[in-house]
């Protein structure tokens, strides 16, 4: 699926969720969109969380 269509969706499902569910479901659906995105990188290998949790380690 390309960026594009990606991009379409996920416009689409905001949309839907500010216009029946309010303000409050518009930030609910965009913050979980964001947690899922996020997930999806760490499990495609694109972000490595690794550095994130060594560099606290290091600090303690």
């Amino acid at each position: 699926m390309s960026t594009a269509t990606v991009g379409l969706l996920v416009g689409m499902a905001l949309g839907f969720a500010g216009y029946f569910g309010g303000f409050w479901a518009f930030l609910l659906v965009a913050a979980l969109g964001a947690v899922g995105l996020v997930v999806g990188r760490v499990l495609q290998g694109d972000v490595d969380i690794g550095g994130f949790v060594r560099a606290r380690d290091r600090q303690r």
